[in-house]
């Protein structure tokens, strides 16, 4: 009787594992969805029942706010990360910086932008990406486009707005940051500045690896997403926290219509302060979109809080030190004059027209 091959082993054991995993995942979904049902009338008994908190007091809707919003958000960034770490198995930085060199300038920015999307980076955790690309030959440009849309129109924030605001937020803030990475980085390609970063990057070669494409099956890309989650909600679930920590704060005890005077559409001043106040703060999208949802439950204009996050997330002062030891001062000036002057385009036209 012929025995069987290990090949043949190999691929049972194979299937097996992810019949397994997607038997688990399907359990996993189903489980999800029961427990996020429950959310609202958990976070009232906590807060009322449990707490004994008065309702309809200030401290009373800032706790439900916190109960509510903190799973809320992380079983939402769990289920994103998760669904978009497996689409991230098919990207390498290798493949990304080999697909960018042989792109015409503006197809470039636009290539950049939208992968940016799919690279859940910090603006300071895309800076080392940005210099491999430099370095690797890609045009200034077109590693601008990337570098704002990374941190700014990435998949954690699509997947958030979505689940706190609604698809139009959500495709609202994916158009409009496009547009300014798509732009931006077009703008700074044409105005010449390699001169302007620093010299070790120009000169650093990259070293010529040939790597051999792994070959990746589905159950390791179900992996991928597990080590997604792990990575990436380990890095920013502190965020999380003082985000909704803050968004909570906004929620009960501000009052009605003060968020509406100081970043309302009535003046104009609104979205230039709105940008003032979000430049040195740090976050990433995790963060800070709770923070979105309290001013816009409070009265803030869509123009002004879009700008307020846009501002956090793709300028933020400890990017721009990083960017020092990259760049020389005029093109971080012509980085952050650019972006700024897009962010406050967008703040003023969504103001204007909703």
């Amino acid at each position: 009787m012929p025995s069987k091959s290990p090949r043949s082993d190999a691929a049972r054991k194979e299937n097996m594992a992810m019949a397994l995993n997607l038997f688990m995942g399907a359990a996993g979904v189903v489980v999800w969805y029961l427990i996020y049902r429950q959310l609202p009338d958990v976070s009232q008994w906590l807060t009322y029942s449990l707490l004994s908190i008065s309702q309809g007091s200030h401290l009373g809707h800032s706790v439900e706010f916190f109960l509510y919003d903190t799973p809320k958000v992380m079983m939402l960034l769990f289920i994103v990360v998760f669904g978009v770490g497996i689409i991230r198995s098919f990207f390498t930085p290798e493949k990304t910086r080999a697909f960018l060199s042989g792109k015409s300038e503006f197809a470039g920015n636009v290539f950049a932008a939208l992968l940016g999307i799919v690279t859940p980076f910090c603006s300071c955790s895309a800076v080392p990406l940005f210099i491999g690309f430099v370095t690797a030959g890609v045009p200034l440009g077109v590693t601008f486009s990337f570098l704002i849309a990374a941190p700014m129109v990435n998949e954690i924030a699509l997947g958030l707005l979505y689940g706190l605001l609604g698809w139009q937020v959500a495709a609202i803030y994916m158009g409009t940051g496009l547009f300014i990475a798509i732009s931006a980085g077009w703008v700074i390609g044409r105005l010449n500045l390699e001169n302007h970063v620093e010299d070790w990057v120009t000169q650093a070669n990259m070293a010529e690896v040939e790597t051999q494409e792994e070959t990746l099956t589905w159950n390791d890309r179900v992996v991928y997403g597990w080590e997604a989650v792990k990575e990436i909600i380990g890095r920013v679930w502190i965020y999380v926290i003082l985000g909704i920590a803050v968004g909570a704060g906004i929620h009960g005890f501000v009052p009605e219509g003060v968020m509406a005077a100081i970043m309302g559409k009535g003046s104009w001043w609104s979205v230039p302060l709105s940008v003032t106040i979000g430049v040195p703060m740090y976050s990433n999208a995790a963060g800070i979109i709770p923070v979105v949802e309290a001013l816009l439950g409070k009265g803030a204009a869509l123009g002004s809080v879009l700008a307020f996050m846009m501002s956090v997330i793709a300028l933020s002062l400890p990017e721009i030190v990083i960017l020092r030891k990259v760049l020389k001062p005029r093109l971080i000036a012509v980085f952050v004059g650019v972006v700024a002057c897009g962010i406050l385009m967008v703040g003023y036209l969504f103001n204007t027209i909703l």
